[in-house]
């Protein structure tokens, strides 16, 4: 019999065996943890790659089989696991495609990851602007004529680097255009689908950038499939890109030592969506619409659908997101992020009988909006107000350039026409507002001031406590 989840039983048998352990992890099986009991009882699956349990690196059994299945799955020409998640993938497909000096174009709402790929690799980006989303209140997706322009002024482009959907579940309804645009000029797209993962699933859903032609797709299984954190899928199917050239930069990016319980999380996750049925998604939307129209029936409350049924925005009227976030918070309901508009959910992709305590969430925020109404919000400023883009964005110096000049630590509200000199990222969700060798424009600095005034969390290279920030000297 065909196994249907051949790494969880692979884990499973070599668990039941009962083994003494004279190998790494130092845990022992979990006897030496002092973790909560709870956390300490799944150690006993936390093993090296001993035998029976294959080679990550080199699969010839489980692993193997499983990646397989996977490749089914989603109908790749070849699929992987990642356990150092989308990051990895994003890393390993820049490096396939690109050598240092090479062009690649990419979309400039991306996430962090990509950005950092393509200073690692030492490629030169050109930055692609997506169009101001004003359902979702979000940067959206890269118009067509932005790609039929970029190809025309850079034919030499290794690769399209595209995110597809959007964090808020905004996707490209002419995608397959835009890659049938670039295949012929036989240059490759690359894709980060993180939050695409359950795509497949249904035509309820978006069509997957794999099915429209996409040369390389990363999934985060975590985000939207029943996976561990870090859990990720990587899949591949190109007549531009060499599949063992992604795997030799896989083996050099990911852990020597990768977790068997994110292994078997992918195996289980693959298997949840490979048995996923229509009438699994009608099950699963009609108790989302259901709480959707629960939720609407509060006045103070503003429900946005997306793209993805699976990406929900609540706004409350004369409140920010970050303070419909932390009331939310104190009631124990906690929103995938909030930005200056609204909180941004991510739903479950249940299945036909699957619970959810949808009911329960919808009496806490009748107690979040009545909490709120207590005390006098900050108004709810629009971010798009001030969303200005150039379509095409070229950097004025290259990562290695920025790398070897001198910089400095401004004041942020006197650092217009400068030059950035290091990243800062708003997060979540990720996606930088200054990367390093762009010009600080006005409409940055508006959206920065507003960020800091809903007390915003960034990342990467800032003193903003002290309203400073990096730029070329």
């Amino acid at each position: 019999m065909k196994s249907e989840r051949p790494l969880v039983e692979a884990l499973q048998k070599f668990v039941e065996k009962e083994p003494y352990s004279l190998h790494v992890p130092g845990h022992k099986n979990g006897r030496l943890s002092t973790l909560p009991k709870e956390i300490k009882k799944a150690l006993i699956y936390d093993v090296t790659e001993l035998s029976g349990l294959d080679d990550f690196h080199h699969p010839e059994e489980a692993i193997d089989t499983a990646q397989k299945l996977l490749a089914e799955t989603y109908g790749a020409d070849r699929s992987f696991f990642l356990v150092n998640g989308s990051t990895v993938g994003n890393l390993a497909m820049v490096y396939a495609v690109c050598q240092q000096g090479d062009t690649i174009l990419v979309q400039r709402n991306a996430h962090k990851s990509v950005f950092h790929a393509i200073e690692l690799v030492g490629a030169k980006p050109v930055y692609l602007a997506p169009e101001w989303d004003d359902h979702t209140r979000s940067a959206g997706v890269v118009p067509l004529e932005t790609i039929k322009e970029a190809l025309r002024e850079y034919p030499e482009a290794k690769a399209l680097f595209l995110t597809y959907p959007t964090y808020y579940g905004v996707v490209a309804k002419d995608l397959r255009e835009q890659i049938e645009l670039c295949h012929a000029q036989q240059i490759p797209v690359l894709v980060d689908e993180a939050h695409g993962a359950h795509f497949t699933a249904s035509k309820e859903f978006p069509i997957s950038a794999l099915e429209l032609g996409a040369d390389i797709v990363v999934h985060s299984a975590h985000k939207t499939l029943p996976a561990m954190t870090m859990a990720s899928f990587m899949h591949i199917k190109s007549k531009f890109v060499s599949d063992q050239k992604v795997n030799h930069y896989l083996r050099m990016l990911q852990s020597s030592s990768p977790s068997y319980l994110l292994l078997a999380s992918l195996d289980d996750a693959r298997h949840y969506i490979s048995k996923y049925k229509e009438s699994d998604a009608v099950y699963c939307l009609e108790r989302r619409k259901q709480w959707i129209e629960a939720l609407e029936s509060i006045p103070e409350l503003e429900l946005i659908e997306a793209d993805d049924p699976l990406k929900v925005c609540i706004r409350m009227t004369g409140y920010t997101g970050i303070e419909l976030k932390e009331a939310m918070e104190e009631n124990l309901i906690y929103p995938e992020l909030a930005d200056i508009d609204q909180v941004l959910l991510v739903l479950p992709l249940l299945k036909h009988g699957d619970l959810y305590p949808y009911a329960e969430i919808r009496i806490r925020m009748k107690q979040v909006v009545t909490q709120l109404k207590m005390k006098k919000g900050s108004g709810q400023p629009q971010m798009g107000k001030q969303y200005k883009m150039a379509s095409i964005i070229t950097p004025n110096a290259t990562f290695a350039e920025i790398e070897a000049k001198e910089k400095e630590w401004i004041p942020y509200m006197r650092s217009m026409g400068r030059i950035a000199g290091g990243m800062l990222i708003p997060y979540p969700p990720g996606i930088p507002l200054f990367v390093p060798g762009e010009k600080i424009t006005v409409s940055k600095l508006s959206q920065l001031e507003e960020l800091l005034a809903i007390g915003a969390a960034f990342q990467g290279e800032h003193r903003l406590e002290e309203r400073l920030i990096q730029v070329l000297k």
